[in-house]
């Protein structure tokens, strides 16, 4: 299995200005944000990425613009790892959403959320780490396990991600902060995740390259003890 960077999109129009964007479209950065992507080509300069997979939504696509003209590479589109369905919430102003009913439910109990016309967090959390673990084991099958691979999304789909990786019950993931831009490193194995990082907003990602261990030599010993 490989190692996988959890990248929330940079700041977009709608985090400034308050707005649940959901799947709207013509989302875009807003000039903090384009900053942001830009600072991910020497963030990421010592880290070798075999791919990328992205979230379909404009957001995500003009935060990996700069890495991926840097490294020449191409992007993934799974719609699995798309924002929230927020439904009737979706371009509605937070601060007019604070005193719903189901406001509290998402915050305290949000296995048991769906939202008006849209999906339930209980969903978004199985399609989002399907999806996850299918690219990770495809990337691992194709690059090798020491594979590192970057993953464009969203606040709440990566809370979610991060929430299954570190076992922690859904209910749970409003306790991780995860900044726009922010890294999350998570390193998947056979038997269990590792969280390597969360919301990294600007540390050193030399770390969380896999050591690749290189083969025994062919005198090699085992425990020491030497043939005749």
């Amino acid at each position: 299995m490989a190692t996988v960077i959890l990248l929330r999109h940079a700041r977009s129009t709608a985090n400034g200005s308050g707005v649940l964007a959901g799947r709207s479209s013509g989302v875009g950065l807003d000039e903090r944000g384009q900053a942001q992507a830009r600072t991910l080509v020497g963030r990421l300069k010592d880290v070798p990425v075999s791919a990328v997979v992205s979230s379909p939504l404009q957001r995500c696509g003009e935060t990996l613009a700069p890495l991926l003209a840097d490294r020449s590479l191409v992007a993934v589109t799974e719609p699995d790892l798309s924002e929230v369905d927020y439904g009737a919430w979706t371009g509605k102003a937070l601060k007019d959403l604070y005193d719903e009913p189901l406001w509290a439910v998402v915050q305290q109990h949000p296995s048991a959320a769906v939202f008006p016309d849209g999906e339930g967090l209980a969903h978004v959390q199985a399609r989002a780490v399907a999806a996850v673990r299918a690219h990770d084991a495809r990337i691992a099958e194709e690059h090798g396990p020491s594979a590192v691979w970057v993953l464009c999304s969203h606040g709440d789909v990566i809370k979610a991600v991060l929430a299954d990786a570190l076992g922690v019950h859904l209910d749970g993931f409003q306790r991780i902060v995860v900044d726009p831009c922010s890294i999350s490193v998570v390193q998947y194995t056979q038997t269990r995740p590792f969280v390597l990082r969360t919301n990294d907003n600007g540390g050193d990602l030399s770390g969380v390259v896999p050591a690749v261990k290189e083969a025994p030599s062919s005198d090699a010993t085992v425990g020491g003890a030497t043939g005749a």
